[in-house]
């Protein structure tokens, strides 16, 4: 039991939300934002196992 909700907390919620905010990073409403700001307060210990994988950056321009 204990292993299941440890995989949800740090492994699967953790990978959706992420997958949430890649999706929708440039698009959010204000609420949206707070809500995902709130998750990612929550969850944040498995949100550092993943975040060398997390890009949000914006794309730049290439050099000329």
């Amino acid at each position: 039991m204990f292993a299941v909700v440890g995989g949800l907390y740090l492994i699967v919620i953790p990978l959706g939300l992420y997958f949430w905010m890649s999706t929708r990073w440039h698009i959010m409403g204000k609420y949206e934002r707070l809500l995902v700001y709130g998750f990612v307060f929550l969850f944040f210990p498995g949100l550092i196992l993943f975040s060398p994988f997390l890009n949000l950056r914006l794309n730049g321009q290439d050099e000329a």
